[in-house]
């Protein structure tokens, strides 16, 4: 796939629930709902910064977002660890 192939697929999502499943990424439907619109705007951002060759960079720019919002949940001045994130790799 492309990367002018994987922008076009991108751009017929009408939600970011289609593009979370596209990706296989399992997502917390309550979480999504909270913060839908931090999560579009990262990834939308994180998209426009490098341009995806690919399904997996395109994945990895979804994935770093999803866990961008859900560790900036986290309290600054604890040593929390990243719990509940489903795609976080920093376990």
């Amino acid at each position: 796939m492309s990367q002018n192939d994987i922008l076009q697929k991108i751009a017929t999502f009408t939600s970011i629930e289609q593009a979370l499943e596209y990706f296989d990424i399992d997502f917390d439907s309550k979480f999504i709902n909270e913060y839908r619109t931090q999560l579009v705007k990262r990834f939308n951002g994180y998209l426009l910064i490098s341009k995806p060759d690919d399904w997996f960079s395109a994945r990895r720019a979804l994935k770093n977002a999803y866990c961008k919002v859900q560790r900036g949940r986290l309290d600054p001045h604890t040593r929390s660890a990243c719990r509940g994130c489903t795609s976080c790799q920093r376990r």
